[in-house]
This record gives C-alpha cells, sequence and structure tokens, in this order.
C-alpha cells in the first residue's frame, strides 16, 4: 500500500482519539473552575470583620464567600480580587483588609469610607496591583509603607488626604502607570519621577491640591506618559525645561497656577499633544512661533495670562482644534489678516479682552461648526457681515465693547434670519439674553425685541443709540410673567460670562449658567430720551433697571414702585424733574439706587431706606432736600402736596403748574448742570457703579 493510502486510511482513528483528548481537557479545565476550593475561612473572617453590612447595598448570604457580589477567588480559595465601588458602604478601612494577602484588586470607591489609613497599609498586600479608593471621605496622611512593586494604578482621588507625599510612597513602584491624588489638601512640593525606575508610567494626576514650589525635573525620561495635570494648586517657576522630551504627551493641563515665563518654543515637538490647559497663570512672551506643527491639537486653552504680540500664522495649521481661548492677554494685531478658514472643526474661539484690531474677519465664517464666538473688548471695527448667517450652528455671540458701528444694519442681518430660516437662528424667539454694549452703535433699539418671549436680559450699555425708550420693551414675557420665566432654558452657557460686580475692585465674577444670570435692562450711557414710559411698571420680574447718563425727561414715574425685586436702579444723569416718588419706598430689594445728576426737588421720603443710601445717591440735585443730604427741607404750608403722583398728573392733563416751561426758564446755571454736567461726567461716573465691566455675551438659543 503506498504511504499517502495508508495516510488516509489511519487518518480517520487518529483525529477520533484528538477529539476525545480534546473533550476531555475542556472537561477537566470545566471541572476544576467549577469546583473551586471553598472560600478561605480566614479571609471571610476578615471581609466580615471590614465592613457594615447591614448599611450597605451588599446580599453576602452565601456561606462561600466567593460568591459574594465583588468577590473573586483563586483556585485555592483565597480572595484576589475585592470590587465595591458605589455599595454604601460606611466606617473606615479596616486594619482586617490586611489578611488579604493574595488581593491583587481593590476598589472601594464611591461610597462614605473615613478615617485615615495605617502607616503599614501596604505591607501585608504585597500582590496588589489596581487600587482605587476615590470619592471618599478618607483624609489623614499618605501611608509611609511604600505600595508593592507590581502596583500598576493608584487612585486616591476626591478625599481628603494632607500632607505631602513620602518619598518611600512610589519609591518601588516600578511597574506604575497611572497615579491619580486629585482632588486632596495635599500639600509640599510634587515628587519627582525617575521613569527610568518606572518605564510604564501614563497618567500623573495632581490637580485640586495645595502643592507648592516648581515642577520637577525628569518627566522628560518618561517616553510612555500621555497625561500630566497639575492644575488648581500653587505651583510656581516656569514650564519644565525637560517636558518636551516626553513625545508621547497627548495632554498637559496645568491651569490655575502662578507659573511664568515663556511656554517655549520646544513645546511644538509634542506632536501627539492633543490638550494644551495653562490658562490663569502668568506666563508671558509670544505663542510658540512653530504651534502649528501640533496638528493635533483640539484644545489650546490659555486665557487668563500675561501673552502678549501677534499670533503666528501658524496656529492656523492648527486643523483639528475644536476649541482656541486666548482671552484676558495683551495679544494684538489685525486679526483679518489670519486665515480661519482652515479650522473646520472649531467649535469654540474666545479672544476676548486683548487687544486685536481691524475688522470682523470674514475668514470666520468659514469655520462652520463654531458654536460659541466671543470677540469682544477689543479695538475691532466696522460692521457685522451678512455672512455670518452662514454659521449654522452659532448659538453664543459676544461682540461688546468693540468699535462696531450700525446697530440698525445689524438687527436687520438678525431679523432678517426669521425670514430666511437658517438653522442657528430659526428659533429667534428663544433669545434670552442681548448684549451689544459697548460699541459704537447708533440709531433706535428696535421694538420688535419685546415681541421675544424668552428674552430677559438686555444691555446696550456705553453706545451713541438715540430715540425714545421703546414701550414695547414694556412687553416682555419673560419679564412680566412668572409663567413664561419659568418655560425658558436656563440651561449652562457655551462659554462663561465674566463679570465684575458693582465694586470697581472686587474680583471678577464667572457665570456658567442663565440661571445665575439677573433679569435686566440696562441702556447706560447713550443718546436716549423722551419720558420713562409709565408702562415699566408691568416688568415685576425685573432685577435690575439702569437707564443712567441719558437724556431722559419728565417725571419718574410712580409704577416703577410696582418693580419690587427690583435690586439695582439707576436713573442718574438724566434731565428728570419733579418729587422722588414715595412709593418707591416700597422697593425693599434695592442694593444700590441713584438718582444723582437730575433735576430733582423736594424732600427725600422720610422712614424709608432710601435715606439708608450714601448723599452720592441724591447730589446733583440742587432742589433736593432731607437725609441723607446735609441740606434741611423747608417746612411745608398746610395746603402744599405731599405726593409725586399728585404733580404728575396735574403735568400730564396739561393743567395746574407747568412744570415744563418752570424747568427751562431756571436759566443758564441749571440748564449748563442739566445739558453739559452729564456729559462731563458720564465717562467718570460709569466708571464707579455697578456697569463698570459689562461683557455679558449675547445669548442665541436654537
Amino acid at each position: 500500500m503506498p504511504l499517502s493510502t495508508r495516510t488516509m486510511a489511519l487518518q480517520p482513528k487518529h483525529l477520533t482519539r484528538s477529539y476525545v483528548l480534546l473533550l476531555f481537557i475542556l472537561f477537566i479545565t470545566s471541572f476544576i473552575s467549577t469546583t473551586h476550593a471553598a472560600c478561605s475561612k480566614m479571609d471571610q473572617h476578615s471581609l466580615f470583620s471590614s465592613f457594615d453590612i447591614a448599611s450597605s447595598s451588599l446580599n453576602w448570604t452565601s456561606q462561600d464567600c466567593c460568591r459574594w457580589e465583588g468577590i473573586t477567588c483563586d483556585p485555592a480559595g483565597r480572595v484576589t480580587r475585592l470590587l465595591l465601588p458605589s455599595k454604601r458602604l460606611k466606617g473606615v478601612i479596616s486594619p482586617f483588609l490586611g489578611n488579604l494577602t493574595h488581593l491583587s484588586h481593590l476598589n472601594l470607591s464611591h461610597n462614605i469610607l473615613y478615617g485615615h489609613l495605617e502607616a503599614g497599609f501596604f505591607l501585608s498586600l504585597s500582590r496588589l496591583q489596581i487600587l482605587d479608593l476615590s470619592y471618599n471621605l478618607l483624609s489623614g496622611e499618605l501611608p509611609l509603607s511604600p505600595p508593592p512593586i507590581y502596583i500598576r494604578i493608584v487612585d486616591l482621588s476626591s478625599n481628603q488626604f494632607n500632607g505631602t507625599i513620602p518619598p518611600s510612597f512610589l519609591q518601588r513602584a516600578w511597574n506604575l502607570s497611572n497615579l491619580n491624588v486629585s482632588n486632596n489638601l495635599l500639600k509640599g512640593q510634587i515628587p519627582s519621577f525617575n521613569c527610568s525606575y518606572s518605564p510604564f508610567l501614563r497618567s500623573l494626576d495632581f490637580s485640586h491640591n495645595d502643592f507648592s514650589g516648581i515642577i520637577p525635573l525628569g518627566l522628560g525620561n518618561c517616553s510612555k506618559l500621555e497625561l500630566f495635570r497639575a492644575g488648581f494648586n500653587n505651583l510656581l517657576g516656569t514650564l519644565p525645561s525637560d517636558i518636551h522630551k516626553a513625545r508621547a504627551l497627548e495632554e498637559v493641563s496645568l491651569p490655575s497656577n502662578k507659573l511664568s515665563g515663556a511656554i517655549g518654543e520646544n513645546i511644538a515637538n509634542l506632536t501627539n499633544l492633543a490638550i494644551l490647559d495653562l490658562y490663569s497663570n502668568q506666563l508671558s512672551g509670544t505663542l510658540p512661533l512653530h504651534i502649528g506643527k501640533l496638528s493635533r491639537l483640539k484644545f489650546i486653552i490659555l486665557h487668563f495670562n500675561n501673552l502678549e504680540s501677534f499670533l503666528p500664522p501658524s496656529l492656523m495649521n492648527c486643523s483639528s482644534l475644536t476649541e482656541l481661548n486666548l482671552g484676558f492677554n495683551q495679544l494684538e494685531g489685525d486679526l483679518s489678516v489670519l486665515n480661519f478658514s482652515k479650522l473646520t472643526q472649531l467649535i469654540k474661539l474666545d479672544l476676548m479682552s486683548n487687544h486685536f484690531t481691524g475688522p470682523l474677519p470674514t475668514s470666520v465664517y468659514s469655520c462652520k461648526s463654531l458654536i460659541a464666538l466671543r470677540l469682544s473688548s477689543n479695538d475691532l471695527e466696522g460692521q457685522i457681515q451678512h455672512e455670518i448667517l452662514s454659521l449654522k450652528s452659532l448659538s453664543f455671540l459676544s461682540l461688546s465693547f468693540s468699535r462696531l458701528t450700525n446697530v440698525t444694519g445689524a438687527m436687520k442681518i438678525l431679523k432678517d434670519c426669521e425670514r430666511k430660516v437658517p438653522v442657528w437662528l430659526s428659533k429667534l424667539k428663544k433669545m434670552e439674553v442681548f448684549d451689544l454694549s459697548a460699541n459704537r452703535l447708533t440709531g433706535s433699539i428696535p421694538g420688535w425685541l419685546g415681541t421675544l418671549p424668552s428674552l430677559y436680559f438686555i444691555n446696550l450699555d456705553d453706545n451713541f443709540i438715540s430715540g425714545e425708550f421703546p414701550k414695547e420693551l414694556c412687553r416682555l414675557k419673560a419679564l412680566r410673567s412668572e409663567k413664561a420665566a419659568t418655560q425658558t432654558d436656563h440651561g449652562d452657557f457655551e462659554l462663561p460670562i465674566y463679570y465684575r460686580s458693582v465694586n470697581v475692585s472686587a474680583s471678577m465674577l464667572q457665570y456658567k449658567y442663565l440661571s445665575n444670570m439677573p433679569p435686566t435692562i440696562s441702556l447706560r450711557n447713550n443718546s436716549l430720551s423722551g419720558n420713562i414710559p409709565r408702562d415699566i411698571g408691568q416688568l415685576q420680574l425685573l432685577h435690575r433697571l439702569d437707564i443712567g447718563f441719558n437724556n431722559f425727561s419728565g417725571n419718574i414715574p410712580h409704577q416703577i414702585s410696582n418693580l419690587r425685586n427690583l435690586e439695582i436702579l439707576d436713573i442718574s444723569g438724566n434731565h428728570l424733574f419733579g418729587e422722588i416718588p414715595a412709593s418707591l419706598s416700597n422697593l425693599n430689594f434695592l442694593s444700590s439706587f441713584s438718582v444723582a445728576y437730575n433735576n430733582l426737588q423736594g424732600q427725600i421720603p422720610l422712614g424709608t431706606q432710601l435715606q439708608g443710601f450714601n448723599a452720592t445717591a441724591f447730589e446733583g440735585n440742587p432742589g433736593l432736600c432731607g437725609s441723607p443730604l446735609p441740606n434741611k427741607c423747608p417746612k411745608k404750608s398746610p395746603g402744599d402736596s405731599d405726593t409725586t403722583k399728585d404733580r404728575e398728573d396735574v403735568h400730564d392733563s396739561g393743567n395746574g403748574i407747568p412744570w415744563l416751561q418752570i424747568s427751562v426758564s431756571l436759566g443758564f446755571i441749571v440748564g449748563f448742570w442739566g445739558v453739559c454736567g452729564p456729559l462731563a461726567l458720564s465717562r467718570s461716573w460709569r466708571y464707579t457703579y455697578f456697569e463698570f465691566f459689562s461683557n455679558i455675551a449675547d445669548r442665541f438659543v436654537c
């Protein structure tokens, strides 16, 4: 028989034996895996003694602890994994856990554990590879005994650990890949890492602690390091000079420290970098000239620093950018010369509060993914172009404190959106916050603003707007009806809003949510004229009314007293006459008030909180008298009227004393003070009051 024939003849028997052997092996393996030894009595006792089962969500009822929830054992019945996150565990970390000497994985995160870790916590846990105690209430200093040599992941974040990190803590962590001690109370210096001994290090997170001193050298030797976070500490000095050697870095996050010096050109060597977050430091110098080499950069967050000079053209080569925030620096140059059209993935662009010049860059309109655009507080000029309608996803636009012109044209562009129905403004009636303050806007305030049912914040301060106060604004539903106000979308801002309070020296406030914005109409420092409409009393949800330093005339309407939620009322620097309505004393929530620099007369209402304000709130009205002003009021005859409302009714009916004619004929001195005084004082006055810094963003909710 040929060899080939014999082989074929033998093949079936050979295959049969192989299959039988394979099945036998599978059977034995299955038998062994399902018939492991019962849980070690010592381990079972240690587990029972370590936790208060009654207060937890655990159901440990089996006689074999290897079958308990969160427990894994080896074939010998020794516990190797204890994974109990989010089980409502309470109490301290029991020393009985030290008896689980075969433990390799320990996860007790997101519970209510408190107290401190024993100094020798790691001594018996020599096989531990993963330790996660995050999101508890643990306190005290970290254990002096170093983690075992096999440890790969240590997560102690979001607790209350204090003190320093002992040098011995990471002395033998040769296999360590991830260390997270963020959101604790740790202090001292960040420990140095010699990656010659820890070659697997990939992630380090020291953020939200109280670390100080400089960032130690050594990170450059960490060839596998991908993430380095140490934000919200008190770190000093410059960026580590060797950090650019850690070529695997994908994230460098060091915000809210005291770092200084330049970012350095070598940062361009980190070609894998996706996140560069260094905001709120004291960094200076220019942006790296060749930053465009970082083609994978998605986030550049550098606001609140001292960066200066021009933006490097290579920045426009970072085509993966989704957020570019360079606000609150000293950057300059003509923005229109930069070509933003390559940044097709850009979602947020914030260049607020710099010294950029030139017209609005038309290339920005090529960034079709833009959701938030803020160019406010620069020296930009020109007009909003019609191409802005191509930004169909835009929901946040802030251009305040610039030198933009032609408010009428801007309003037409926005209003036209109702007919053309682009995606980003197809639901214009959901606009809630409207701010074009501190520009060079002219024309009148469009009455159709009053038809927007969700609008509750209007800021047009510091422009050249003329005309009257539109009566349509007195019909704003979100300022009249509690029901309408509750139906508005008070979500979060796409970019945080910065605002300075009444006290000019106070730190800047930051708003992240619409619900924190006070219902406001602020038209300060314009050229508005005519009477303050009586219908303004219908805006009963209004918290802030500032129409100071305009050309309003007539009486103060007593209907303002219907605005019971008012916290700020400023009608200073106008040509108002008559008395202060006594009914204004009903405004119990007023924290700031001013009628200064008008032609008001008579006695300041007695026995009211109005008399609790400083005299500066009433100065510049020669005819006013009574506390808190130093000049006393003359005694009234029995027949004198006591109410401003009576005077107002007489004036409006055309009968009685002609107050307008009398005020005009008072002569050159009063006329000069009433007209020229506010003009001379308008700039200095506005810097001493609430609108010192008003750059709340314009909110367009789609």
